[in-house]
This record gives C-alpha cells, structure tokens and sequence, in this order.
C-alpha cells in the first residue's frame, strides 16, 4: 500500500510542475501494472524471450518447463500451447525464438550442433533449416523479418559482436 502511495505522490508532484505536460493524449494512468496469464501460458519454470506475431495471434517464448531449454507457441485467440512437432529435441536445447508477421514460421538459436546455431521452423512443414552451417563463433538474438525472407543475428565470429543478415526462403 505504502508503494501505490508513492507512485500516486509522485504522480502529482511531477505534475503540479508541468513535468507531465509533455504525455500528450495520454488518459491513462502513468504507471500501469502487467498483468501475469494464467491458464498453459507461464509456468513454475523460467519462461522468457516472448515474441509476438504481427497480428497479435501468436506468442513464441522459450521455457525450462519440460526439463530442457524449448521453444512453445501460444494461440492467444484459443488459448492453448500449439504442437511444434519436430522443433525442440532431447538431445539439445532451443532457445531465443522470433516470429514473422503471420507466426508461421520461427527463428531461434539451438545447440543441436554442440554449439550455437541459428535455425528457421516452418509450422506449415513440420521442418527446421539450419542457417550458420558455416559460421564460426557464435550466435545470439535472431529476428525474422515480417515476409520471412530475411532473419538478423548477432555473431561473434570475428572476434566481436556483429550483425549478420540471411537471405532467402525458409
């Protein structure tokens, strides 16, 4: 209580010296509090690297919640987990997911190698490509592009962190 106190306080204050004057339009109220689903979306394991398809339908996010590092794909309009056969392995973890524009297909690090990869999972095919099969280093932070004809990463294979673009249809 003591915290809601505050921020009202605070609100206030910074307002009364027109330091708020610069949110224009805005009606709602200045901090806003998240809300945590419930209901197959987060787990007692850590769920993190959310990702949203374009059109809000989807949400990808790696979860520890089967054992092992996964890629899980929420249906936000019918609110259950969607299967991803053939994406997350045993033997390895997947981890880092984006999303293109209609959620078909996802871009994600996996360490199916032995080390970081990126690779691309086509929902309509049931099928990944491993894109870094030549690339020496490793891999971080994968985007897809809305099309998803391209996918950026960042990669230390020079010896420092750098972007790297792939081309091309997955």
């Amino acid at each position: 209580m003591k915290e809601k106190t505050f921020f009202i306080w605070l609100g206030r204050f910074l307002a009364s010296f027109g330091l708020l004057s610069g949110i224009s339009g805005c009606n709602s109220p200045l901090l806003i509090t998240p809300q945590v689903p419930v209901g197959g979306l987060n787990s007692f394991a850590p769920d993190q690297f959310p990702s949203y398809s374009a059109d809000g339908r989807y949400l990808a996010f790696a979860s520890d919640r089967s054992g092992r590092r996964s890629i899980y794909l929420f249906d936000l309009q019918e609110k259950r987990l969607v299967n991803l056969p053939n994406l997350n392995r045993g033997d390895s973890s997947q981890d880092q997911p984006s999303l293109n524009a209609d959620g078909r297909l996802i871009a994600y690090i996996s360490s199916e190698r032995g080390k970081s990869d990126v690779m691309v999972y086509d929902r309509s095919k049931s099928r990944t490509t491993l894109l870094t099969a030549n690339l020496r280093g490793s891999v971080r932070n994968p985007t897809i592009s809305g099309d998803g004809r391209q996918i950026a990463f960042e990669t230390n294979q020079d010896g420092q962190w750098n972007i790297a673009i792939v081309n091309g249809q997955f």
